[in-house]
């Protein structure tokens, strides 16, 4: 019976995100907008990866060669995306590995694809190596966090014509989750693109990284630090003002609240993490806006232990390591589960609980961001 119910939970969380993928996919065909279409599978690309990696950790489990079908470049590509959503939670980077990631590779990379290409001097000054994309006037992505999380080498995404590259790789993803039941032809429920308005997505602005980073956050001293906490503050509002703005408010995917819930809980404890380090000391504004996030109550429930424990379920599709398999309800929204996580909550009580807590969050960083 436990194994069953442990079995039971993996697949249909599987199947939940394949299905929405689908629609999602479908419902992308309808969007008129390239800008907007770019920004928005920028920004879903790691959570597409999250499911990759995670689900074909239980499919190899059935299917041990399941990897030999699949090109090696998309299954290195799909493993470092899925990993970029760890954010300083990254035991193999770390805070300082993330640092040195944005400033060797990703700074480098934009650099030497977008500056120094005029022989005029005094034009070399208007040339750009950031684009900013904002929805509604909130920023949702930056090409800087668009490389972070796509997982490609950043030089090979930054090549003269990439575009038949990248399709090949996500061609391969659109197999996949195929295979596992997404399809095109789904009927069902509509996603959040169908609730994107074209004349919200604002002109992307191109500007000079090395400048617009030492004006944001923590100041000049910490143009890397900044950088890094502009892709949160991306995160956050990609998943606060777009993934949550389905046209049936009342009817939250799994795969939507999944995506706000992680997006969440991943900067709330890098935000955490980088308070705590000595080695990375913050500006006294710096150290007041952290310290007003991380002290609110919600915040604390929800990057609690029950947090951590519901965040691993979500992640791999698991079940807590001890079960109480009679509280298992695959009918329910969150399985029936969100009351031995997080006590004295339903599933209605906290999917509003992470919304505020997200509306909430997103706000403090824009104000972080843009008032230091």
């Amino acid at each position: 019976m436990e194994t069953d119910a442990w079995n039971a939970v993996i697949w249909t969380g599987i199947s939940r995100d394949a299905n929405y993928f689908g629609r999602f996919a479908r419902d992308m065909k309808f969007c008129d907008d390239a800008h907007l279409c770019s920004a928005v599978s920028f920004c879903m690309a790691p959570y597409l990866s999250l499911s990759m990696y995670e689900s074909l950790q239980k499919v190899r489990q059935i299917k041990p060669d399941i990897l030999a079908a699949f090109n090696q470049e998309t299954i290195t590509i799909s493993t470092r995306s899925r990993h970029s959503l760890k954010l300083f939670e990254d035991t193999k980077r770390g805070i300082d590995g993330q640092i040195s990631y944005f400033r060797d590779e990703v700074f480098t990379a934009h650099a030497e694809r977008f500056l120094g290409n005029t022989w005029i001097p005094w034009a070399r000054r208007f040339e750009a190596d950031l684009g900013l994309y904002r929805y509604g006037g909130r920023l949702i992505t930056t090409t800087h966090a668009a490389t972070f999380h796509l997982g490609f080498d950043p030089n090979r995404l930054l090549a003269q014509n990439p575009g038949p590259y990248i399709r090949s790789i996500f061609e391969e993803y659109g197999a996949y989750f195929g295979a596992l039941g997404a399809s095109l032809e789904d009927d069902g429920e509509p996603t959040f693109v169908r609730s994107l308005h074209s004349t919200a997505m604002n002109e992307a602005r191109d500007v000079r990284s090395k400048g617009y980073y030492r004006r944001v956050f923590n100041g000049q001293n910490t143009p890397e630090i900044n950088a890094i906490l502009t892709t949160f503050r991306a995160m956050l509002n990609f998943a606060e003002l777009v993934v949550a703005s389905e046209i049936n408010r009342q009817r939250l995917d799994y795969t939507a609240f999944k995506i706000g819930y992680l997006s969440l809980y991943q900067v709330l404890r890098s935000v955490r993490l980088l308070v705590d380090d000595a080695d990375y000391p913050l500006s006294a504004r710096s150290e007041q806006i952290a310290s007003r996030l991380l002290d609110s109550p919600s915040v604390q429930l929800l990057t609690g232990s029950g947090g951590r424990k519901f965040r691993n379920m979500m992640v791999h599709y698991n079940l807590p390591s001890r079960p109480d398999v009679d509280k298992v309800d695959l009918s329910k929204f969150l399985y029936g589960l969100i009351p031995v996580y997080f006590p004295g909550f339903d599933d209605a009580a906290f999917v509003e609980l992470v919304r505020d807590c997200g509306a909430f969050t997103a706000a403090a960083f824009d104000e972080w961001a843009e008032g230091s």
